[in-house]
């Protein structure tokens, strides 16, 4: 098995590293057509654009407008949702795959700047403001990933930087840099995330602890290149896993918005994080530097 030979940086001041190779995760995401985490991620779309058609308004604190009585607000409300459903439905159709991964990207990143970024910028000092950034960014990076592998001509003859090899390594490196955001907040706010963890399970203090590690962990292994392709997929999974436990018993019961809302939102979280770990199929999983293959 050859050794890769050139090295990069991924960030100015990390160490040299093995060259992340995202030529693997754009061939393993353009043979996988309609990858299991492209389906769950497009129903997140349909169901988030589902409520807010039904009740006109935006996804509750997940998508909260800092613009108190903003003109229009129902307006833009089924906008946003309108989005939400035509495309999670695009994604689900080949002929209108990449308009939809384009809209979508564009529609996430609106999302982040506008609706999350005001408050990391007026309160760094409450790590709530950076988890809310985080979640959306894992969900921007997973549609961008998308957009990486199925760009259109426009996309690669004007935005080259985000599309093909280029946009897989810079998605890989949002998705990285924004886990840490999430993981701190089961630190910084223990006990609020211990309330979350099911009853029937022991030492919930710990759990919160556990998990938020491991989302640092995951990110330390995707930014040096080690285990990188098992740091994704475990940290996919236990978003799953939390989506599952924390959100899932609530949809047996009457029906509750903030409930499904909820759900819906962190199961967008986890199926972002799904699709940039599927980027990865491609190496082994206890590679060091992308380059090892299975």
């Amino acid at each position: 098995m050859d050794r890769p030979t050139s090295r990069t940086r991924l960030l100015p001041g990390l160490p040299e590293l093995p060259e992340d190779n995202p030529t693997i995760g754009l061939a393993v995401l353009d043979a996988a057509g309609m990858a299991p985490s492209r389906v769950f991620f497009a129903a997140t779309m349909i169901g988030l654009g589902v409520l807010g058609l039904v009740y006109g308004d935006f996804a509750l604190v997940w998508q909260r407008i800092p613009i108190e009585n903003l003109p229009g607000r129902q307006y833009f409300a089924y906008g946003s949702a309108a989005i939400e459903l035509l495309a999670g439905i695009g994604l689900l159709l080949k002929p209108s795959a990449t308009l939809a991964a384009r809209v979508l990207c564009v529609f996430l990143l609106l999302w982040l700047v506008l609706l999350k970024l005001p408050a990391v910028v007026i309160a760094p000092q409450i790590e709530a403001t950076w988890l809310g950034f985080g979640e959306i960014a894992v969900m921007l990076a997973g549609a961008w990933m998308l957009l990486a592998a199925a760009a259109g001509r426009w996309e690669r003859e004007h935005l080259t930087f985000a599309v093909g090899v280029s946009g897989v390594r810079w998605a890989r490196l949002l998705f990285a840099v924004s886990l840490p955001m999430i993981g701190l907040s089961h630190f910084v706010y223990g006990a609020e995330t211990a309330a979350y963890v099911p009853g029937w399970l022991p030492f919930p203090l710990a759990w919160a602890y556990l998990t938020g590690a491991g989302s640092i962990a995951a990110s330390l292994g995707l930014l040096f290149a080690l285990w990188p392709r098992l740091a994704a997929t475990l940290e996919a999974a236990m978003l799953g896993v939390i989506t599952l436990l924390v959100w899932g018993p609530g949809l047996l019961s009457p029906f509750d918005r903030t409930r499904w809302t909820g759900f819906f939102i962190s199961a967008a979280i986890a199926c972002g994080a799904w699709i940039v770990a599927d980027s990865y199929r491609g190496l082994r999983w206890f590679a060091v530097g992308s380059y090892y293959r299975r």
